[in-house]
């Protein structure tokens, strides 16, 4: 005769939450701050974001913001999922930006390159290349 255990349940224990580096949180809640304002907005083509851009030197990083905000979700598979400003859970999309801005800031091409091919479909790589260095050059996490 068989006997069956009875079940248990296994605990689960809430995840910690994420600590970035400097000021990096401040930047992602600003980031999440132009993802809200992005919700509303209407989706902008990302070639013609960029020319908008590339065409005035002195865009402030907001600019930048907007416009890969407004235009990632064409250039990635999923759509990307940014929370409320002050969360404290990162989802895997704004852990992703933020390296990719780390990476950037840093002058790290090869893990920016990385980051940029592992996520962006081919055509709109050098575009969100394009947006992310100019969010980092424009910033100065505190």
């Amino acid at each position: 005769m068989l006997s069956v255990a009875p079940l248990t349940m296994p605990k689960v224990t809430p995840p910690a939450p994420v600590t970035l580096p400097g000021g990096w949180l401040n930047m992602l809640n600003a980031l999440r701050i132009v993802a809200l304002k992005c919700r509303v907005a209407a989706r902008t083509d990302l070639f013609e974001a960029c020319a908008l851009i590339s065409n005035s030197p002195s865009a402030a990083r907001d600019a930048y913001a907007q416009a890969l905000l407004r235009c990632v979700r064409e250039a990635v598979e999923t759509k990307p999922v940014f929370f409320q400003p002050g969360t404290k859970e990162i989802s895997f999309d704004e852990a992703w930006l933020i390296r990719a801005l780390m990476a950037a800031k840093q002058g790290d091409s090869d893990s920016l390159t990385f980051l940029i091919r592992s996520r962006v479909r081919a055509d709109h790589r050098r575009h969100i290349s394009f947006l992310i260095n100019g969010i980092a050059a424009q910033s100065t996490p505190t």
